[in-house]
């Protein structure tokens, strides 16, 4: 089986190919973008690029396992005390909010307004994003790649946990059997539920 590897950002197309796809559905994707949107699966991209790009440009943790040399799994980590966004960040930013517009930014703004109150008040790694190939679930990737974000966080002395949030009620349980504790529960828009969470190593 595969090992769990740092990506370099050379994987980013295919980090975003598997975000894309794992993310597809999800509710607060459809929330931001627009359900109704004709272009939806092109905003999704863009949005999703922009969140990888966001770690690459902080030097920050991009994860991956490969089955038969495709990638089919990955996670992105923010960790504590990181380098500071550069100038490209801000860009690539103001081009994207540009690209999927006012009303796109403003229930982004929202949803992370509803989540501010979930932040834990001491150093931690935050996972961001963690999605697998359809073609490769239920295989244990997920667990693996979550294994690999604990065992990180135990070995930064910067950390003392890991956060993360979901807006998938099944999730709820799933990672509470993963060791993670509700910090926070918010109403985003009608039908549309935030869970915070807080793992501590």
């Amino acid at each position: 089986m595969s090992d769990v590897l740092t990506l370099e950002p050379t994987a980013v197309p295919d980090v975003v190919a598997v975000l894309h796809e794992s993310f597809f559905g999800y509710p607060v994707m459809r929330y931001v973008l627009g359900e109704e949107e004709p272009d939806y699966e092109k905003r999704l991209k863009t949005l999703v690029h922009f969140f990888v790009m966001a770690r690459v440009f902080r030097d920050e943790e991009l994860l991956g396992i490969y089955t038969d040399g495709d990638l089919v799994g990955t996670a992105l980590v923010s960790r504590p005390g990181g380098p500071d966004a550069v100038g490209e960040f801000y860009e690539l930013r103001a081009a994207v909010w540009s690209t999927l517009g006012e009303d796109a930014r403003d229930r982004y703004s929202a949803f992370g307004s509803a989540c501010a109150p979930f932040q834990v008040d001491a150093p931690h790694l935050h996972l961001n994003m963690i999605g697998v190939r359809v073609s490769a679930r239920g295989r244990g990737l997920s667990r693996r790649l979550l294994e690999t974000v604990h065992e990180l966080s135990r070995t930064d002395p910067r950390s003392v946990g890991v956060t993360l949030t979901t807006e998938v009620p099944a999730n709820v349980s799933l990672y509470q059997h993963f060791g993670y504790e509700i910090v926070g529960q918010a109403s985003v828009a009608p039908g549309l539920t935030t869970w915070g969470f807080f793992r501590a190593d």
